[in-house]
């Protein structure tokens, strides 16, 4: 690892362990990341049960567990991701998520997907705030901040913004016409713009520019919908003289969902650089604290997004296609053949800015078929042999390009970026 920050990956007996090659949460700086839960008993090993409830409680448990075992409370949460089998659950998934959130509620994406890992109804993903940072950071009783603005969606459910340290996570927006609470009318490219435009008027009510965005996820109801949302994107992306001067573009995983909540034909969310940074640390002037953002010619480049895009302590690399370097068409293969390319594009993009695989601190997986998962990890540990990092893996309808995998992931940056904090 570049600098002396480290990282701390930790497991405890009372969640779910050896169910995949991953880490329960990895801690760098000032967050940790939690890998994907299962509705798995601990005791058992096993899937509790088929009712979408106590399935949507084991795996809140399971992150109860991991977030106590380190010394934490369930509401240092800043982000919890849901990955339904139904969207139709999600009212029910909802009674139970209150439980375990009854004042603060962090940041949210939902999302119904193809397959999940042991044919699950639900798993649930987590970012945790980590005020005590990692040896030799010294402990520091920063202020997470939660945010919401009357110009975007509100939700009982989610905030729409919670910033900790120098990050900022944005909740999953939805199309929504704010006068009728409805989706917005006019297809795929008013919904695209809306989704945009909510993200925009978030940052805005707190005070930070777009461009200060580092990663966008993209979900989909129909991938062939692409082009007509990257026509809108490009709309918004450089968003200020200074972006459109160097041709910023943040890092961007698209990813098929089967369904989203109301209906949605697409939803986005964000990662956001907070060059404030949280109470007490002292503010930095946001041209200060530089977001570097770098490509290689070693990995597939793209007009749309940026291969990693570090700011403080992270880097955010884009999700990556087993695309060959020579034709830049999906390489022809089994599933083995496209998960080697996949990581050998992202050993590529982190060995480019002098970093190692064991920087990574957590990993985005999606398979077009579940089954194929045991194939993907026999290649998958051979890039990870002893350390893991967490992990979340979903089963989608489609991938961009008739894909089979695509991979992207958060590295710790212990060298953070000028001037060093």
């Amino acid at each position: 690892m570049s600098g002396t920050i480290i990282k701390s990956a930790r497991n405890t007996e009372h969640a779910p362990q050896q169910l995949g090659p991953y880490t329960q949460t990895v801690a760098f700086s000032h967050y940790n990341n939690i890998s994907a839960q299962l509705p798995v008993d601990p005791k058992t090993g096993k899937m509790i049960g088929s009712d979408i409830k106590d399935q949507a409680r084991q795996c809140l448990t399971n992150i109860k567990a991991i977030v106590e075992s380190i010394g934490h409370v369930m509401d240092d949460t800043v982000k919890i991701t849901v990955f339904l089998k139904e969207i139709a659950d999600l009212d029910a998934v909802n009674a139970v998520y209150a439980e375990f959130f009854p004042s603060y509620v962090p940041t949210r994406t939902v999302l119904a997907v193809a397959a999940l890992p042991m044919h699950a109804l639900v798993q649930m993903d987590a970012i945790i705030s980590n005020g005590e940072g990692t040896f030799p950071q010294a402990p520091c009783a920063l202020v997470k901040l939660a945010r919401n603005s009357d110009k975007a969606p509100q939700s009982p459910l989610y905030t729409q913004t919670v910033a900790f340290s120098h990050y900022n996570n944005i909740a999953a927006q939805l199309p929504i016409d704010l006068a009728s609470g409805k989706l917005v009318e006019g297809g795929i490219k008013a919904q695209a713009a809306q989704c945009l435009a909510h993200i925009k008027a978030v940052l805005e009510n707190i005070d930070v520019p777009f461009d200060d965005i580092v990663k966008v996820t993209i979900y989909l109801q129909n991938l062939a919908d692409i082009d007509a949302v990257n026509e809108v994107y490009r709309t918004f992306f450089p968003d200020s003289a200074i972006a459109r001067a160097v041709a910023y573009l943040p890092a961007r995983s698209v990813i098929a969902a089967s369904a989203l909540p109301m209906g949605a034909l697409v939803q986005m969310d964000a990662v956001v650089s907070h060059g404030d940074g949280t109470p007490p640390q002292l503010v930095e002037d946001r041209h200060g604290l530089v977001i570097r953002a770098r490509n290689t010619d070693k990995a597939p480049r793209s007009p749309l997004h940026t291969q990693t895009v570090a700011f403080s302590h992270y880097n955010h690399i884009a999700g990556q296609l087993p695309l060959d370097m020579a034709t830049g068409k999906v390489l022809t293969g089994c599933v083995k053949e496209q998960t080697a390319q996949c990581l050998g594009h992202i050993k590529a993009i982190v060995e480019s800015i002098n970093h190692v695989m064991d920087d990574i601190v957590k990993v985005n997986i999606q398979v077009k078929n579940i089954e194929d998962l045991e194939a993907v990890n026999a290649i998958y540990t051979q890039y990870f042999p002893s350390y893991h990092p967490a992990r979340t893996v979903i089963g989608v309808s489609e991938l961009p390009a008739g894909a089979l995998v695509q991979m992207d992931v958060v590295m710790s940056n212990a060298e953070s970026t000028p001037p060093q904090v």
